[in-house]
């Protein structure tokens, strides 16, 4: 649906009629542009804008779709350019995608927005409180448009670090109940902005050179330094995505080889248990087996004219010294 449509005339906004008679008359006397804003249209939507604009079809097919790579594509004169949005859910610490999608032309500029990410009103609002900004036409919407989408980038940014350094403290800290599982949900999260950031900053490359660079320096002339300075931001954040992926990948096999040693520290004990158990089971199934030749069944002394059978307490003594033997070595060796 259209959220939003106005005309703008050295940077002040001005109330839109019929699309066709107002392009027609912002193309005669060369002031102004129209600023139309989508959220989430239909292709029949979609069609009634484009029926007065007449982009390129496959810039319409893209717009239609939706669910595109981040891209800057140049169509006979007009330019489109596609920006993933992203939004950090601070309940379950993951990071939602979105898409806009702004079309730049003669005297007009389309955003389309799919997803709940990055709401493009206070970006149009920013704009019409700075009325000088504004004048220098649809490049200076471009340029806000893109501004607002890379600085969510860099507050999902800072979110996944402090999520990251979480992560990394009980990891290190030695806790038991880490969650591999959360590990790797961040790694995904990381995916997904790469997904969004990488793309984008191999596109920008295009805006400053060839046909791109021409129709944007025909509006403003100096809109290439605006651009830099997202472009600049932008790759911070590919950087700081690059060293979380592979802190992550560092994180995660740590994490995996402290379970490793925990597992071989468990097995070590309950092996020595094991072992210490073994004997006096070992020795009462030798005494289990009841045959009447073992000497301990008739040892006896004669303590004051009363015989005591001593077998017993030998074979007891035996059991607890060897038990207690094997206790001492595997503790000495730290397996207990």
């Amino acid at each position: 649906m259209i959220v939003d449509q106005a005309i703008y005339r050295e940077g002040i906004r001005v109330q839109c009629g019929d699309l066709s008679e107002e392009l027609d008359r912002l193309r005669s006397d060369g002031h102004g542009f129209m600023w139309i804003g989508l959220k989430d249209p239909t292709e029949a939507e979609f069609e009634l804008v484009n029926a007065e604009l007449r982009l390129h079809p496959l810039a319409v097919e893209d717009a239609v779709r939706g669910n595109q790579r981040a891209k800057i594509e140049h169509y006979e004169g007009s330019l489109l350019v596609v920006l993933k949005t992203l939004r950090y859910l601070e309940e379950t610490s993951d990071v939602e995608t979105g898409e806009v999608m702004v079309f730049l032309g003669d005297r007009f500029v389309v955003t389309v927005r799919r997803g709940e990410g990055n709401p493009l009103a206070g970006v149009r609002k920013r704009l019409e409180d700075n009325a000088e900004h504004l004048s220098l036409g649809p490049a200076a919407v471009l340029h806000a448009v893109m501004d607002s989408v890379v600085d969510n980038y860099v507050l999902v940014d800072r979110e996944i670090f402090e999520d990251l350094d979480r992560i990394e403290q009980e990891v290190f800290s030695g806790a038991r109940d880490v969650d591999a599982t959360a590990i790797y949900r961040l790694k995904r999260e990381v995916l997904e902005v790469r997904r969004a950031s990488v793309p984008l900053a191999d596109s920008m490359v295009r805006l400053h050179t060839g046909q791109p660079r021409a129709l944007l320096a025909a509006q403003d002339s100096n809109i290439h330094n605006y651009l830099r300075d997202v472009e600049d931001h932008l790759l911070k954040v590919n950087d700081h995505v690059e060293s979380y992926d592979r802190l992550l990948t560092d994180i995660l096999s740590a994490h995996l080889a402290q379970i490793s040693v925990q597992q071989n520290d468990d097995m070590r004990q309950i092996s020595a248990w094991v072992a210490i158990a073994a004997v006096p089971t070992m020795i009462a199934g030798v005494y289990g087996m009841n045959f009447h030749n073992i000497p301990e069944l008739e040892a006896s002394v004669d303590l004051g004219g009363s015989e005591v059978y001593y077998g017993y307490f030998v074979v007891l003594a035996v059991m607890l010294t060897a038990c207690g033997t094997l206790f001492r070595a595997f503790k000495h060796s730290k397996w207990l």
